[in-house]
């Protein structure tokens, strides 16, 4: 690592020759493999950009130049060369993110790691440059093929390409992959744009045959070079982005350093937006990334860096759970058809895909289409399953609520890696939904607390058909399952006193209910007797749930979801609508964005573990205790 060593920031890359160019990116990808495969982490789309990001840190002077990166999974590279080399904590507490960060670096700007979202932020802030007349400022955008199927880039394109003076320029990193092989109408663009670098031969050689050509050669090579643009329409019909007023340059070789500053550097003097077509090979360097045909080793755990095999297996997981009882449904129901958004194998739709390709639809990292298009596959007797990450549910908020929900469509939503993620960052954490959708009329919220309720939860899901069904889960394996010992209304009763009421009802929402067993055994060791329930579907409340609580003298809901509107706050609700004056504390996230660490140490940090909420459940009954010896049993409640 003698070269890499010596880069403490992008202009130390400005004296090396073209050969230590080359010895530094064959260093760089031994070192992501190195050292990823030690901590797990997106191996596969850095190893694929070594040659880009050393070519746009020569040309462009960051961080006086923005160099933006969509989603930023792609971002190794650019910590390493901006003097961010120790990689020894990646994606854990203390160490670095697994995507751009602010606090980590000036030459940082977008972490929010969202697809189709960076051309929107070039947009303005090229805009800002041209306000405040920074003219010796440039912004240039790095974005996925996989990016560009989301809505959000057009939008941003479509406003881009109307100010032919402003400086921007765009560069596609192109490899045919977002996490699978790109699909859709612009990934067949792209592909005919990569299989026709012949163009320009072409047009030479036709050039040369006509000049040769006695009396009708030259007219006729000026009526073909006139007609040059409607020829590259039919030869490379890069057109697409020309006509939108972008000019367009490439494809280029995206591991030529050489090729590459040629092209960027150009880009640059341009003075209007310009994109920059980039072909790459996710997972070059690493043959067991690039044997990978599944995803080239986008996102990996820790893994054995010689063969690329995982070195321990963390056993079943929520969404394999998933992806097996989906493909029973799909056998028992042809109706039954579902729809990613670009992320078939992430989210457990695979097997249902080779089972049925007919009956699978990849939108794309377009989520607000796949939600309306659910709307008229539900709408047209079908019913879709339409399985996101909780995190990106999010973008298609207006779609649940006025497509599928406004027109009574059975659409199920399945959302994977609901509360906290952890090393992934603010941004993945799936702690929004339940509150975000506590708002849609009629749509049913189910949490399963294991493998046997995401198998019947979802089952019953798919049974609903004049509204829209949530299923949420969390990251990672599955624990054992936990049966219920009683029933009150639609609700599992998975603990209860041995005779007469308890102090404490406590409300357990999904995953955490073996905590939330813990939580009571804890109380039992204080003295305070405790009925545990899963209400199972959390919204709407389950219509048993208030006259339970008022049997009780605490009710206590614990929830892997922001506090802020979360189901904690849909039950005091309840409450205080059925007249029930029972003192409730609601126990969630907190409303704040959470730094990378792993999943446990994030809940410890938030005070979401068995004893931190034993401890504050505890007092608040000895509040309660100390207050009935002096005051009346009604203004203890209050």
């Amino acid at each position: 690592m003698a070269l890499l060593t010596r880069i403490t920031g992008p202009r130390d890359l400005d004296r090396l020759t073209p050969e230590q160019l080359d010895r530094l990116a064959a260093e760089i990808r031994t070192f992501l493999v190195d050292e990823v495969s030690k901590t797990g982490g997106h191996l596969g789309p850095n190893l694929g950009v070594v040659e880009l990001t050393i070519a746009l840190h020569r040309v462009f002077e960051s961080p006086k130049d923005k160099i933006l990166f969509d989603t930023g999974h792609q971002s190794y590279v650019h910590k390493l060369l901006t003097g961010r080399q120790d990689f020894t904590k990646l994606k854990m507490k203390g160490g670095l993110s697994g995507y751009p960060s602010r606090a980590e670096s000036e030459h940082d700007v977008i972490e929010n790691s969202h697809a189709s979202t960076v051309l929107g932020w070039a947009d303005g802030l090229a805009k800002a440059n041209e306000v405040l007349k920074k003219e010796d400022h440039h912004v240039v955008a790095v974005i996925g093929d996989g990016a560009l199927t989301g809505g959000m880039a057009w939008e941003a394109l479509n406003n881009i390409a109307v100010a032919k003076d402003r400086p921007l320029v765009i560069v596609v990193n192109d490899n045919e992959r977002s996490y699978a092989p790109t699909i859709g109408g612009l990934a067949n663009h792209l592909a005919t744009l990569r299989t026709t670098d012949g163009y320009e031969r072409f047009l030479a050689r036709g050039k040369d045959l006509l000049e040769r050509t006695p009396v009708v050669g030259k007219p006729l090579y000026g009526t073909l070079h006139g007609a040059k643009k409607g020829l590259k329409d039919f030869i490379a019909p890069q057109g697409m982005f020309e006509d939108l007023g972008l000019k367009y340059v490439g494809p280029i070789d995206g591991h030529d350093i050489e090729a590459l500053e040629s092209a960027l550097q150009r880009a640059k003097r341009f003075g209007g937006p310009v994109i920059v077509h980039c072909l790459t090979e996710k997972g070059r360097g690493y043959q067991p990334a690039l044997a990978d045909e599944a995803d080239r080793f986008h996102a990996v755990g820790k893994i054995h860096p010689d063969t690329g095999l995982p070195i321990a297996s963390s056993g079943v997981d929520w969404t394999s759970v998933f992806g097996e009882e989906m493909v029973k449904l799909g056998k028992e129901r042809e109706d039954i058809v579902a729809i990613t958004a670009a992320m078939l194998q992430p989210v457990g739709l695979d097997r249902f895909a080779k089972a049925f390709p007919d009956r699978v639809y990849d939108v794309g990292i377009a989520e607000q289409h796949g939600a309306v298009s659910a709307a008229g596959l539900a709408t047209g007797g079908l019913h879709p399953v339409f399985a996101v990450y909780a995190t990106f549910l999010n973008r298609a908020f207006d779609q649940v609520l006025m497509d599928v929900a406004l027109h009574k469509c059975g659409v199920t939503f399945v959302l994977d890696r609901a509360g906290v993620t952890g090393t992934d960052g603010a941004s993945h954490n799936g702690m929004w939904d339940m509150s975000i959708l506590q708002c849609v009329p009629t749509l049913r919220i189910a949490a399963p607390r294991d493998a046997d309720q995401v198998r019947a939860q979802l089952r019953e899901a798919v049974e609903v058909d004049d509204a829209p069904t949530v299923v949420r889960f969390s990251k990672g394996a599955v624990g054992p399952a936990v049966k219920a010992v009683g029933k009150v209304g639609g609700m599992d009763v998975l603990r209860k006193p041995d005779e007469g009421t308890a102090d404490v009802l406590l409300v357990s929402v999904g995953a955490l209910a073996p905590m939330c067993l813990e939580i009571a055994d804890l109380l039992d060791k204080q003295g305070i007797t405790t009925t545990v329930v899963d209400p199972r579907w959390v919204k709407p409340v389950d219509e048993a749930l208030p006259p339970l609580a008022e049997q009780h003298r605490v009710v206590v809901t614990v929830e892997d979801n922001s506090r802020a509107g979360g189901v904690g706050s849909a039950v005091a609700q309840a409450l205080r609508d059925a007249g029930v004056d029972v003192p409730l504390r609601d126990f969630g996230i907190p409303p704040r964005f959470l730094d990378h660490a792993s999943r446990k140490e994030v809940m410890a940090e938030i005070g979401l573990t068995a004893p931190d909420i034993a401890r504050q459940v505890t007092g608040l009954v000895a509040r309660l205790d100390g207050r009935l010896e002096d005051e009346p049993a009604e203004a203890a409640r209050d």
